[in-house]
């Protein structure tokens, strides 16, 4: 009875096994296309398994992101709004302004869209030698504060004409959530999209296994040409973003801070956090997030940690030595590589 059994379901056994090696040789025999260009200031690197090339589309979606937040693109709708001109935002513009509002009331303002001003007026004081002083300082403050802008029927209002929006903290972010929504609605399954580094994942990659990200060391080289790496990170389905001036340093008092600015001091941070990784089911909240940690500084970072466990993080600091240091959040210890 039993041999009758085995003869009649032994055609079955090969059917299954000839039809899984002929999926496993389809899936081997699809390529993997690598697109890069730039986009928002920076460069983009895209690869993906698909037995065509979506350049052109990809693009296109970059475009799209590009003329709703883009304040380099004078027809861009944040462009618009920064000129005051009566403009209804689109859905891209929405979509991140109103997660950049809940991530500022979360993070107490550490993260503002409105900053860049300061941020600006520091950094060309840091790259020409000349800091501003307590009185731009004062003055430009006036014009930062997320709580100073505000969506009422379906427009951006300003509390003062001057005030900026600029979304450069998670624009990069949510192009690469883009990019990525795009591949999966065209029915890719394995990808990794990077724009200035922030990075979404997908599936596996073209040696068919998980996607391996560094996470590059914080060094003095201003030229970048060691680009150390710090650690590996096993990164598969999911989004990573990391936040920190790598070879932008200045000295106080013989210790290294990095040239982040606090939205709420006007003035660069003075903590011992030099970069900050942060793993998100989204990019745009990785970029978002990571951002405000190297402002709030770890004790800061881990009090918002301990309202969002959801959120993995990386961090380099400078230890009490001044040497390069590491913590990490228990849940991310386990995709360290090496």
């Amino acid at each position: 009875m039993n041999k009758k059994k085995l003869i009649w379901q032994l055609p079955f056994l090969i059917l299954l096994i000839v039809g899984t090696v002929l999926i496993i040789r389809q899936q081997r025999a699809i390529p993997y296309q690598t697109n890069s260009g730039m986009v928002f200031g920076t460069v983009y690197n895209i690869t993906y398994e698909c037995d065509s090339d979506l350049h052109q589309a990809i693009k296109a979606e970059l475009q799209k992101v590009d003329n709703s937040l883009s304040p380099f693109n004078d027809h861009s709708i944040i462009s618009a709004i920064n000129e005051n001109k009566d403009v209804v935002p689109d859905e891209m513009f929405l979509t991140v302004y109103n997660l950049a509002m809940e991530i500022s009331r979360e993070t107490s303002g550490a993260f503002d869209i409105t900053v860049a001003p300061l941020v600006n007026a520091w950094g060309f004081g840091f790259k020409n030698g000349i800091q501003p002083n307590r009185h731009q300082v004062d003055s430009l403050r006036r014009l930062i504060g997320y709580e100073k802008v505000a969506l009422k029927d379906g427009r951006i209002v300003k509390q003062a004409p001057d005030i900026m929006l600029d979304c450069s903290a998670i624009a990069k972010g949510f192009g690469s959530d883009v990019v990525a929504h795009f591949l999966q609605q065209r029915g890719v399954k394995n990808f990794m999209v990077e724009i200035g580094g922030e990075i979404v994942t997908s599936g596996v990659n073209p040696q068919r296994l998980p996607w391996k990200i560094g996470v590059t060391k914080p060094t003095d080289d201003t030229l970048s040409v060691r680009g150390e790496i710090q650690s590996v990170l096993n990164v598969t389905d999911l989004a990573m973003a990391t936040s920190g001036n790598y070879r932008n340093f200045y000295y106080k008092g013989g210790k290294k801070y990095a040239h982040t600015i606090d939205p709420k001091t006007g003035y660069p941070v003075q903590h011992s956090l030099l970069s900050a990784t942060v793993l998100a089911k989204d990019c745009a909240t990785a970029d978002a997030y990571a951002t405000s940690f190297m402002v709030l500084g770890i004790d800061g970072a881990k009090k918002v940690l301990e309202r969002h466990p959801e959120l993995m993080v990386y961090f380099i600091y400078a230890d009490a030595n001044g040497q390069n240091a590491v913590w990490c959040s228990p849940s991310l210890k386990d995709k360290i590589v090496e």
